[in-house]
């Protein structure tokens, strides 16, 4: 974000954001029925998303860096994180092979942009004992002439 923002600018583009993605998956949920006609499209953007979570279990930033749009923005916690951002996090974290697990998930072609809607395991440490955590998540992707890039992407934790 630009340094010359407010506060109240910041906390205006959280919300507008927040609400967009509310949006997008609540149209797809309505819609979750109505599958995209392609299966090819639909399949390939899958493989996307599981790449994604390969990629930053192996703390592969390059692969990550293929697949998502120099202007990303990622909503997590409510909180806006941009493409570096979310690039530093992942090779700061360190490799977790296996601690996240892709669960069922609808995509839903508008055009050239697909709506995904899913949600996913990953395994977390609290207070040093092992538990699962369960996020849904809310990923659009464009297609674009250097092929399929994620554009915007917003998890939350799913409450037990």
């Amino acid at each position: 974000m630009c340094p010359g923002w407010h506060l109240e600018q910041k906390a205006s583009l959280i919300r507008a954001a927040v609400w967009w993605l509310t949006l997008l998956c609540a149209l797809s949920l309505c819609t979750s029925a109505q599958e995209s006609n392609d299966d090819g499209t639909a399949s390939a953007i899958r493989a996307l998303e599981h790449q994604w979570v390969d990629g930053q279990s192996r703390n592969d930033n390059g692969a990550l860096d293929l697949i998502f749009d120099n202007s990303l923005v990622y909503v997590e916690y409510g909180k806006l994180v941009s493409k570096g951002d979310y690039l530093i996090r992942v090779k700061a974290t360190g490799p977790q092979i296996s601690q996240i697990v892709m669960e069922p998930m609808t995509v839903r072609m508008l055009g050239k942009t697909a709506i995904v809607v899913g949600t996913y395991r990953e395994k977390v440490v609290k207070g040093g004992k092992p538990g699962v955590m369960r996020w849904r998540f809310v990923d659009t992707w464009v297609y674009t002439s250097g092929g399929w890039v994620l554009v915007a992407a917003g998890a939350a934790p799913v409450k037990p």
